[in-house]
């Protein structure tokens, strides 16, 4: 975790005090002014911004005990600022610092221990160090405790603790604290369900920017939980998701675009957002790009594109996806046709429980195309096909 150095309040005013005389402290061996010295320059406050003597002057209060400067110390070697980077150097101070009551650095050390940087992953040992910063109020330390108890982590999973110790940084403003609370409230996990509380906490983390937050609003709106349906103010959310490069919402803004809801109908603008989910790997993107280049809309037809974004999307498990490629072999649009194969994608789709790839497969036993005739297989998917 990268964090800014500590800064005290006599270290801000760093550069309205004289260097020369900060500096002759620091010399004379005062390890509050050489913590000074490094706040000076390693955030060019009086002198020249220079990283590595900022190390330098961290070092020498570090080896005195100064809990901040051990703690800027751990930052440098974690960033590579300055010094070469050393995961395990960082550790250390951070340490060093964290015996010493430094929320920040008890934070950091948790970090460390939680992913095994520059130490041996311990995931119980992350939980207590995060408890320790929690409890002085650290509204990151708070929201990674509530992590490790809602997937028990290290620790018991216990959603009402998550939920509690959500609160309490979302409390603070915490953005990703107020996403997961918003998401306890919406599944009634650890607290009592209630789904326009789960809204208001996703509009509070949606109004910070936080992406999933403004997804999760964008569906409240959208279908009316715990706000008035609005498909229109769904939209908006959807977007400024979108915009930040979330993939669902960007597929969620070509659906728009593509029906025309809420907006002028545009084909080419619903594929313009399908790519860019699509492009990266997201399954239901690829699907829809797809069906746009299947059917023309938004772009000219191309079966043989169409084959290539249903298969990248049916390998990652998309039914339609797989319903699609099915039919493609079934037909020969796009490749050339091949009845086995179009069974084989026809069943995965019909074991996800899709009803027409169900009947496309019960059709194939039926007439004996691309798998042994078998009326009785037939019967079967057909019936499966019918249920709801």
């Amino acid at each position: 975790m990268k964090k800014k150095p500590v800064t005290s309040t006599a270290s801000a005013a760093v550069a309205a005090e004289d260097v020369k005389l900060l500096r002759q402290a620091a010399e004379q061996g005062d390890a509050a002014a050489q913590f000074k010295l490094g706040n000076a320059y390693g955030f060019g406050k009086g002198v020249k911004k220079d990283p590595a003597e900022a190390a330098k002057w961290f070092r020498l209060a570090a080896v005195q005990g100064h809990a901040e400067a051990q703690f800027n110390l751990g930052l440098t070697y974690d960033c590579g600022d300055g010094v070469a980077q050393d995961k395990a150097e960082a550790a250390k101070w951070f340490r060093s610092a964290a015996v010493q009551g430094l929320a920040e650095a008890q934070l950091n050390l948790g970090e460390a221990c939680f992913w095994g940087n520059g130490l041996e992953e311990d995931k119980a040992e992350a939980v207590k160090w995060y408890r320790l910063a929690a409890e002085q109020g650290h509204a990151e330390a708070r929201f990674r405790l509530g992590m490790c108890y809602k997937f028990g982590e290290g620790v018991k999973k216990n959603r009402p603790k998550a939920a509690k110790y959500f609160s309490l940084a979302a409390d603070q403003g915490h953005a990703q604290a107020r996403f997961h609370l918003g998401q306890a409230y919406e599944r009634g996990d650890g607290v009592v369900k209630d789904k326009a509380v789960a809204a208001k906490w996703y509009r509070l983390a949606a109004e910070q920017g936080h992406a999933e937050a403004q997804l999760s609003l964008g569906y409240a709106y959208f279908y009316g939980h715990g706000v008035e349906k609005n498909r229109a103010e769904a939209l908006k959310w959807f977007r400024l998701a979108a915009v930040q490069g979330y993939a669902e919402a960007q597929c969620n803004l070509g659906f728009y675009y593509n029906r025309g809801e809420s907006v002028e109908e545009d084909k080419a603008e619903a594929v313009k957002w399908y790519r860019l989910a699509a492009e990266p790997g997201n399954a239901s993107g690829q699907y829809h790009l797809g069906r746009a280049y299947e059917l023309g809309e938004g772009v000219e037809e191309d079966k043989a594109e169409a084959v290539k974004w249903f298969r990248l999307a049916a390998v990652q498990g998309h039914a339609q996806a797989r319903f699609h490629l099915g039919q493609a072999y079934e037909l020969g649009e796009g490749v050339a046709e091949d009845k086995a194969e179009a069974v084989k994608w026809f069943r995965l789709a019909a074991e996800q429980g899709h009803a027409q790839a169900r009947f496309h497969l019960g059709q194939a036993y039926e007439r004996g195309e691309g798998v042994a005739l078998d009326k009785a297989e037939a019967a079967k998917w057909f019936r499966l096909a019918e249920e709801k």
